[in-house]
Order: structure tokens, then sequence, then C-alpha cells
């Protein structure tokens, strides 16, 4: 599955489980509910326009690194 494929609204989810699962594993306080149902709409709002920032990001990443492997058309060098 390709960045691009990856829906925003399913990052904001595991991303909000993961983080409430983790929690005490790193002696922080647990905020809000585990249950991504019960989270407040504008809290869900947020997570997921952060989560489309984030793989808009990847997503730029992934296609520079492609670039730097593949001369455009055209303009490639053959022979030794």
């Amino acid at each position: 599955m390709s960045i691009r494929e990856v829906p925003p609204e399913q990052l904001a989810e595991l991303f909000h489980h993961y983080h409430h699962a983790l929690a005490s594993d790193f002696e922080t306080e647990r905020t809000g509910s585990a249950d991504w149902e019960h989270v407040p709409k504008h809290e869900k709002v947020l997570l997921v326009a952060a989560a489309k920032l984030a793989l808009e990001d990847l997503a730029a990443n992934e296609q520079d690194v492609s670039r730097r492997f593949f001369a455009k058309p055209g303009h490639a060098e053959w022979g030794c």
C-alpha cells in the first residue's frame, strides 16, 4: 500500500489508539477516551487534519526519493 492510499481518518484513528495505549509506558497521564467513537468531534477534526498533512509530507518525500534514481525521459546517459 502506498502512502497515497492511506485514508487520513484511518491514520488519525490508529495514532489515537497507539498514543493512548503507550501513554502508561512513558509515564504520561491518559487523557480522553481510548474509544475513537467517544473522542470529541473537534479533536477528531484536528487529528484528521494533522494526519492529512503528515501523509502529504510523506507522499512528497516518497516522490523525491524515486526521482533521485531515475532520469527524466530523454535525459538518460547510455553507454560506458
